[in-house]
C-alpha cells in the first residue's frame, strides 16, 4: 500500500501528497521512495559543503554522478552559519543554496539533513557555542530554550529553501531531510524527556510541510510518521525500519574512518564494502548513502576532538577531489549491478534460501516473471562451491554475487577488476619572495590589558567562549632559601591534572615541557621535574583545547582545561597550588589582531629572523610564497614543524600537531577484505605524524604574493616549509580471462552478455591522455599496480598492441583474450593482462 507522508497524532498533516504546480510527489511504502509516482533505488553518497571549496563542487558532484549515484547529502552546519544568534553567514563554503542547486543542475537528488545536532566529526557537534550561555538551557532533551533554538533554525533552513523552490513538492532537488542525529542511545539516557523531545522534534519538522518525507537515523524509537534509518559498517541483516510501512534505508555506509591526532590512518577494503551493500540489497534495503563519498577538508578550528582537519575518509574521491581508484570504479560497477535488478527488488516477491552453513540465496521475483538473485557467502576464511537452480557458482569468501536474471552473475563483491592509481605528492621547488622568514614572538603568561584574576583554576571552555584554543593560567609563588631542593640534586616535582587537550609549561618564562591526552582518554595527568629558584617564581601553564566535545548526553556539560596544580618536594611537604589566586589570560596578542591577515600583518613589528628558526615556542612566522605552477592540487608540507596552527592569505587551513605520533608497530602492508570490518583492522601510518601535509584549495591562492603565517606552539623549523602538488603518477589495471564482463553490457545490451569476455579499461583524469606505457604483458604476470612483473608465461606482442590501442587517449579497453594480442602463449592456461600506463 502507497502512504504519504502524515503524523498520526490526532490530525492530519498535509505533506507528500500535495504538491505544487511544478513539483511532484515524494511518497514511501515499505519497498522504496516513491518519486513522482515511480518507485526507486537510490544510491546516495555525503559530500559536505564546507569541507571543500565551491570552485570544487561542480567537478565533486559530476564524478559522483559518474560514479553512478542519484543523490548527495549533506548535514548542515549550524555553528557555521550562525556564529552569534542571530548573525548569519550563508557566503563561499557556506553557500549552502548555492550548492544544493548545483545538484540540482547535475540532475541529481538532494538529502538535506538539518539535525541541527549533526555530530560529524564537527566541534560541538555543529551547535553553535553561544547556545550553551543560555540560562537553564540543556541540549537534546526536554528543554524549553534548547527546544526553542533548535526550531527557529530548522524553520530558517527549511524556509530558506522553500522561497528557492528547492523542494521536490516545489520542483526542486530535495527529496528527503534529517530532522536530529543518531539519538536512540541518547534518549535512553534522557528517559522519558528523551522519548518526549524526539516525538517534538518529528511533529515541529513534519508540520513545517515542506511537502517530502523526514528521516531520523539510529532511533528505533522515532515516530511512524518519520522513517527511521540505519547508520554503520553493516545494515544489511539486523536493521529494521521503525514501522512497517517504511522503507529499508542506510543513512550512513562509513566508506572508512576518521582519523585523529596521535592516530593511525584506517581504511575500508573495497570489497568489504561492496559486500555490504549487496547484502543490504539483498536483504530489502532501498536506499544507500556512503558516508563519506568525498570527505574534504574541516578547515580552521571546526574539528571535532583531536580530529585531523583531512577528513578524507577513505573516500571514493579523496581529499583534493581526485577518484580513488580502486574503490570508485568497484562501487560503480556495483551500482550497475544493483541497477539491473531494479524491477525485480522493487516490484518481486522475496524469497530466502540456505545454500549451506554459510550460504544463503535471497531472490526476488515479479509476476511478470522478472528475477534477481543474490548469492552470498558469508564465511570469511573459505571460497565455496554451491548450486543454486540446478547451476554451479563457485563463491568467493566473504562475497556476494549478483545476478540480474537469476541465472548469469553480472558481478561478484570480491572480484575487483577496476584500475588502480598510483598517487604523488610532487615538492614544487622554491617559491618563496623575498630573502627571509619574519617572526613575532608572543609574550609568554599574561600580556595585553585584557587579563584578570580569579581564585582558583577556572573551566576553559567557559572561560574562552571559543573564541580561541588557548588559555593561559599563570601564578607566582615563592620559594625560601632553605628549600632542600635548591642545595640538592633532587628537584621538585610539578603534577598538573587536566580534562584536555594539551599543555605547555613554562617557569621563569623558559618553556620546560608539554603534555596531552589523547581521543580516548582526553583526561591527563602530567607529571615532570622543575627548577625553582630562590625567591619569586612565576609558573605560566597554556591550556589548549583541540576541538569542543561533540557527542554523548550533556556533552555541553563536559569541561576542559586545568583541574590540579601541585609541586611537591618541598620542605613541609607538597604545596597545592589550584586555590591560588591565578591570573588569566584567554588566547594571544597575535589572534586578537589577527595578524594572519594583510591588514592585521601590518599592525605589528615583524623581526627578520637572522639565525636558526629551530626551537622558538610561542612564535608567529610569515613569509610570501608563490602559488605552484598549473592547476593540480596543492597542500602544505608541514613536517619541520611541533603544534600549532596555519594561514594562507588570512584563512586557517587547520592545526598542525606533528609531533605527536601515531603507535608505532607493524601497519599490514596488504588489508585482509575477510570478515566483519572494525577501524582498527586495516591501519597504516604507523609510528609517523598523523597528518603532515594540509589541502590548501587553489581557490584561496593569488599567482603570487600569498601570505603564509604559521603559529608555532612548541618549538621547530619553518625553514622547511613547502608546497607539494598533488598528481597521478601512474594508472594500472589486472584483468583476468577468468574475470566477469563489465556489468555495463547487461546495461548496454538491456539483456545478460552471452559469450562476453572481460575488458580491462583505463582512464585518465580529465584533460590527460595516457602519453606512454610503463608495463603490459598478457600471460601470468606478477606482482601489483608499481610493481607489476613478467612471469613465466608472456605474450611478446603485449606492449606493442597495448600502445597502439592506448597511446593518446583520455582513455582505452582492452579485451583479455589471446585473439586481442595474435598470441595464445601457455595453451590451457586462464592468462591475465596487467598494464600500467602514464597519463601527462
Amino acid at each position: 500500500m502507497y502512504i504519504s507522508l502524515k503524523a498520526v497524532v490526532g490530525f492530519c498533516l498535509w505533506v507528500a501528497c500535495c504538491i505544487c504546480a511544478d513539483g511532484f510527489n515524494v511518497a514511501y511504502d515499505r519497498a522504496s521512495l516513491i518519486i513522482n509516482g515511480r518507485r526507486k533505488l537510490l544510491i546516495s553518497g555525503s559530500i559536505h559543503y564546507p569541507r571543500s571549496t565551491p570552485d570544487m563542487w561542480g567537478d565533486l558532484i559530476d564524478k559522483a554522478k559518474d560514479g553512478g549515484l542519484d543523490v548527495i547529502e549533506t548535514y548542515v552546519f549550524w555553528n557555521m552559519h550562525e556564529p552569534q544568534r542571530g548573525q548569519y553567514n550563508f557566503e563561499g563554503r557556506l553557500d549552502l543554496v548555492k550548492f544544493v542547486k548545483l545538484i540540482q543542475s547535475k540532475g541529481l537528488y538532494v538529502n538535506l539533513r538539518i539535525g541541527p545536532y549533526i555530530q560529524a566529526e564537527w566541534t560541538y557537534g555543529g551547535i553553535p557555542f553561544w547556545l550553551h550561555e543560555i540560562p537553564g538551557i540543556t541540549f537534546r532533551t526536554t528543554n524549553k530554550p534548547f527546544k526553542k533554538e533548535m526550531k527557529r533554525f530548522t524553520k530558517k533552513i527549511v524556509n530558506m529553501m522553500k522561497r528557492e523552490d528547492l523542494y521536490a513538492s516545489q520542483g526542486g532537488p530535495i527529496i528527503l531531510q534529517q530532522i536530529e542525529n543518531e539519538y536512540g542511545k541518547i534518549a535512553d539516557y534522557f528517559g522519558v524527556k528523551g522519548h518526549s523531545y524526539i516525538n517534538w522534534a518529528a511533529n515541529m519538522s513534519v508540520n513545517l510541510n515542506t511537502g517530502v518525507p523526514w528521516t531520523m537515523c539510529k532511533d528505533s524509537d522515532a515516530p511512524s510518521y518519520v522513517i527511521n534509518t540505519c547508520n554503520g559498517m553493516y545494515c544489511g541483516r539486523l536493521f529494521t525500519p521503525n514501522s512497517k510501512n517504511a522503507p529499508k534505508m542506510w543513512t550512513e555506509n562509513w566508506t572508512g574512518w576518521f582519523t585523529v591526532f596521535g592516530g593511525r590512518s584506517p581504511q575500508r577494503p573495497v570489497e568489504d564494502i561492496a559486500y555490504a551493500v549487496a547484502q543490504f540489497f539483498a536483504t530489502q534495503g532501498t536506499f544507500v548513502n556512503y558516508y563519506m563519498y568525498h570527505g574534504g577538508t574541516t578547515f580552521g578550528r571546526s574539528g571535532g576532538p583531536f580530529i585531523i582537519p583531512s577528513y578524507d575518509y577513505d573516500a571514493p574521491i579523496d581529499e583534493y577531489g581526485f577518484i580513488r581508484q580502486r574503490k570508485w570504479g568497484h562501487l560503480k560497477d556495483l551500482h550497475v549491478a544493483i541497477k539491473l535488478c531494479s524491477r525485480a527488488l522493487l516490484f518481486g516477491k522475496p524469497s530466502y534460501y540456505s545454500l549451506g552453513l554459510l550460504q544463503e540465496a535471497h531472490v526476488f521475483e515479479t509476476k511478470r516473471g522478472e528475477c534477481a538473485a543474490f548469492l552470498s557467502n558469508m564465511d570469511f576464511k573459505s571460497d565455496v562451491t554451491v548450486q543454486f537452480r540446478n547451476l554451479i557458482y563457485v563463491l568467493p569468501a566473504w562475497s556476494i554475487s549478483i545476478l540480474p536474471d537469476c541465472k548469469a552473475v553480472a558481478f561478484n563483491t570480491a572480484k575487483v577488476s577496476s584500475q588502480s592509481n598510483i598517487m604523488e605528492m610532487l615538492p614544487t621547488g622554491e617559491l618563496y619572495e623575498g630573502e627571509r622568514w619574519e617572526s613575532f614572538k608572543e609574550q609568554i603568561g599574561v600580556s595585553g590589558n585584557d587579563n584578570f584574576q580569579a581564585v582558583g583554576l577556572l573551566e576553559h571552555i567557559n572561560t574562552t567562549k571559543d573564541i580561541t584554543d588557548y588559555l593561559w593560567y599563570t601564578v607566582s609563588i615563592d620559594v625560601g632559601n632553605d628549600e632542600p631542593f635548591l642545595r640538592s640534586n633532587v628537584r621538585p616535582v610539578l603534577h598538573i591534572e587536566s580534562r584536555g587537550h594539551a599543555l605547555s609549561v613554562f617557569i621563569n618564562g623558559v618553556f620546560v615541557g608539554n603534555g596531552n591526552g589523547n581521543t580516548r582518554k582526553p583526561i591527563f595527568n602530567h607529571r615532570q621535574y622543575i627548577s625553582l629558584q630562590s625567591g619569586r617564581n612565576n609558573i605560566a601553564l597554556l591550556s589548549t583545547t583541540m576541538g569542543l566535545p561533540n557527542s554523548g548526553p550533556l556533552f555541553e556539560k563536559r569541561g576542559l582545561g586545568i583541574t590540579k596544580v601541585a609541586i611537591e618536594g618541598f620542605k613541609d611537604g607538597t604545596r597545592d597550588l589550584s586555590e591560588e589566586l591565578w591570573t588569566y589570560q584567554v588566547g594571544f596578542s597575535g589572534e586578537k589582531k589577527q595578524i594572519y591577515s594583510e591588514i592585521g600583518s601590518n599592525t605589528i613589528n615583524w623581526v627578520p629572523v637572522l639565525n636558526s628558526l629551530q626551537n622558538q615556542p610561542m612564535t608567529w612566522y610569515k613569509r610570501r610564497i608563490n602559488a605552484p605552477a598549473g592547476n593540480d592540487p596543492v597542500a602544505l608540507n608541514l613536517s619541520s614543524m611541533g603544534k600549532g596552527q596555519a594561514w594562507i592569505n588570512g584563512e586557517n587551513i587547520g592545526r598542525y600537531w606533528i609531533s605527536f605520533r601515531s603507535v608505532p608497530g607493524n601497519c599490514p602492508s596488504t588489508c585482509d577484505y575477510r570478515g566483519r570490518y572494525n577501524k582498527l583492522k586495516c591501519e597504516s601510518n604507523c609510528g609517523h605524524p598523523s597528518q603532515k601535509l594540509y589541502h590548501v584549495p587553489r581557490s584561496l591562492l593569488k599567482p603570487t604574493g600569498n601570505l603564509l603565517v604559521v603559529f608555532e606552539e612548541t618549538g621547530a623549523d619553518p625553514s622547511k616549509i613547502a608546497f607539494v602538488t598533488r598528481s597521478v603518477k601512474s594508472i594500472c589495471a589486472s584483468v583476468s580471462e577468468a574475470d566477469l564482463p563489465s556489468p555495463n553490457l547487461w546495461k548496454q545490451l538491456g539483456t545478460v552478455p552471452v559469450n562476453a569476455k572481460p575488458r580491462l579499461q583505463l582512464l585518465c583524469p580529465k584533460g590527460q591522455q595516457i602519453s606512454s606505457i610503463k608495463f603490459a604483458s598478457f600471460g601470468n604476470p606478477e606482482g601489483v599496480c608499481g610493481s607489476f612483473t613478467k612471469g613465466t608465461c608472456h605474450s611478446t606482442h603485449s606492449w606493442g598492441t597495448t600502445e597502439k590501442v592506448c597511446l593518446g587517449q583520455p582513455a582505452c579497453s582492452m579485451e583479455v583474450s589471446s585473439e586481442t594480442f595474435r598470441d595464445n602463449p601457455c595453451v590451457d592456461t586462464t592468462k591475465s593482462l596487467a598494464v600500467e600506463a602514464v597519463c601527462s
